[in-house]
C-alpha cells in the first residue's frame, strides 16, 4: 500500500480544490480518500505532501511518438505549398526511414518526456512502413520501460500499396490478440485500430478494417477532416463526405477517435455525436500546418485534446487551445478546455474498462504531484484561471501511474542520460536515411 498524506486535491473538471487530505492506494487503485485515514495504515510507504497539490494524470488523446526524433530535424526537406506537400516532403519520408532501433528510442523518449510533463497516458498513432511487423511491440517496450500508460495502433493506409495495407491490418490484429492474453491490472497498454485518413484508404481496405473492429470490439483511430483536401477528395472520389463514408462502413462507435475534425460539417459532427465518438482537437499542429481552426468545437459531444506529435505537454496544448479560441473570437469559457482535457479519461475508461479521472475510491491511481506555489488564492471558482495562467509542466514533481511511483522528485528510478545519448544517435541515423528516400 501507498499513503499520500496532507495533499491538496485538485480536480480540473469540474473544477474543485480540497483542503489537505489523505489518499490511500492499494495495487493499481485508490481505496480511500479522507482526512486522517492514515490512522488505520500501518505500512511504511508513506509520503507527506504537505503544501503540495495533486491531480489525476493528464491524457494526450492523439499523438505520434514516431515523430519524437524530428525535433530540430536537419534532413533535406523540400518546401511545401500545401498540407499534402508537407505530408509527402516531410512526414511520409520520415516514417519510411524508421527502423526498429529508431522506433524504440522515439517511443521511449516520447514516454519519458510525457511523464516529466505530468502526462500519464498517451493515445498513440504509429506509422513505420519499413518496419510494420512487430512495431507495436517495440513501442510497447518503450512505454513499459518508462512506466507510461498507452493506447497504441498502427496506421493502416493504401498509400504504400495494398500489400502494406494488409500488413498493417495483420500487425493490428496480432497486437490486439497478444495484449488480450495479458489479463492483469498491471497491464499499461491497450490497442485501437489505426488508419491514416480517408483519402489514402480504398473502400476495400475500409471494409477490412470494419471487419476487424467488429471482431475485436475496438475503435478506429483516424485523421478526419484535418485539411480541406480530405473532404474535397472524399466527395469527388466517393460522392460523400469523410464521416458519411466512415459511417457507411460501420466504423464509428463509442471507442472511435477522430483526430482534428477542422473541416467537418455540422451534419458530420451530428453523426459523430450520435455514435458517441471522439474528436480530438490538436491546436498547435493545426496552426503549424496552416490547416485552419476547429470553429465547431462547442458542438462536439466528446471533444478531447491531443498534440499530433508535438510532444506530450498537455499544459501547453490546453493553453494554446484556449488562446487560439479567443483569437478566433469564438470565446468559449476557460472551464470548457479543462473539460476537453478531462475527456481523455473517458477514452481510457472505454478501452481499459476501469475508472479514470477522479481521485476517489475505486479509481485508477494515475496521479501527478505539483509543487505549485500560487501568488494568489486558489479556489474552485478560479482553478481554471490558475491552470491556464499559472500551472505548468515545470511544477510537476512526482508522477504515479497504475499505483506505482515512476517519477519522484523530478527523477526517474533509472539513469536516463545514456538513453538520450542513444536517441541522438538514432535521430542522426533517421535524418540520413530520410535523405536517401526519393
Amino acid at each position: 500500500m501507498l499513503l499520500l498524506k496532507n495533499a491538496k486535491i485538485i480536480n480540473f473538471y469540474p473544477p474543485s480544490v480540497s483542503k489537505e487530505t489523505d489518499i490511500l492506494i492499494d495495487d493499481d487503485k485508490i481505496i480511500g480518500v479522507g482526512k486522517n485515514i492514515s490512522q488505520n495504515f500501518a505500512g511504511e510507504n508513506i509520503i507527506d505532501l504537505s503544501g503540495k497539490y495533486i491531480s489525476t494524470g493528464l491524457v494526450c488523446s492523439h499523438n505520434h511518438f514516431y515523430s519524437a526524433l524530428a525535433r530540430g530535424i536537419l534532413a533535406n526537406i523540400k518546401p511545401s505549398k500545401n498540407f499534402t506537400g508537407i505530408l509527402k516532403n516531410l512526414w511520409w519520408k520520415l516514417d519510411k526511414a524508421i527502423d526498429e532501433e529508431i522506433l524504440y528510442y522515439s517511443g521511449l523518449i516520447g514516454s519519458l518526456e510525457s511523464i516529466k510533463a505530468g502526462t500519464t497516458s498517451v493515445v498513440d498513432h504509429n506509422s513505420s512502413p519499413s518496419f510494420i511487423k512487430g512495431s507495436l511491440n517495440v513501442l510497447k517496450k518503450g512505454f513499459e520501460k518508462a512506466g507510461l500508460r498507452g493506447i497504441l495502433c498502427y496506421e493502416i493506409t493504401d498509400r504504400n500499396g495494398k500489400a502494406d495495407a494488409l500488413k498493417g491490418i495483420e500487425e493490428s490484429v496480432d497486437f490486439i490478440n497478444e495484449i488480450g492474453q495479458i489479463k492483469s491490472s498491471a497491464n499499461l497498454i491497450e490497442a485501437a485500430i489505426g488508419a491514416h485518413a480517408s483519402f489514402t484508404l480504398s473502400d476495400e481496405t475500409l471494409s477490412l478494417i470494419s471487419e476487424v473492429i467488429t471482431e475485436t470490439g475496438k475503435g478506429i483511430h483516424i485523421h478526419a477532416g484535418e485539411d480541406k483536401f480530405d473532404e474535397e477528395y472524399s466527395k469527388q472520389k466517393f460522392g460523400k463526405s469523410v464521416i458519411k463514408r466512415l459511417n457507411d462502413f460501420n466504423l464509428l462507435n463509442d471507442k472511435s477517435i477522430l483526430a482534428h475534425g477542422v473541416h467537418l460539417s455540422l451534419n458530420e459532427i451530428k453523426i459523430i455525436n450520435e455514435n458517441d465518438s471522439f474528436i480530438v482537437h490538436n491546436p498547435r499542429s493545426n496552426m503549424n500546418n496552416s490547416v485552419g481552426y476547429l470553429n465547431n468545437l462547442r458542438r462536439i459531444k466528446n471533444a478531447a485534446i491531443g498534440t499530433d506529435g508535438i510532444g506530450s505537454n498537455m499544459f501547453e496544448e490546453t493553453k494554446f487551445a484556449f488562446f487560439k479560441n479567443n483569437d478566433a473570437k469564438v470565446k468559449l469559457p476557460l472551464e470548457d478546455f479543462l473539460k476537453y482535457l478531462q475527456n481523455g479519461n473517458l477514452i481510457l475508461q472505454r478501452y481499459f474498462n476501469s475508472k479514470f479521472g477522479k481521485i476517489e475510491k475505486g479509481y485508477k491511481a494515475d496521479l501527478v504531484v505539483y509543487d505549485y506555489n500560487p501568488p494568489t488564492p486558489i479556489v474552485n471558482k478560479n482553478l481554471a484561471g490558475h491552470f491556464v495562467f499559472g500551472f505548468s509542466s515545470r511544477d510537476v514533481e512526482t508522477v504515479i501511474i497504475n499505483g506505482k511511483i515512476i517519477y519522484e522528485n523530478r527523477s526517474f528510478p533509472f539513469e536516463v542520460n545514456s538513453l538520450y545519448a542513444e536517441a541522438r544517435k538514432a535521430a542522426t541515423k533517421l535524418w540520413k536515411r530520410m535523405d536517401k528516400i526519393i
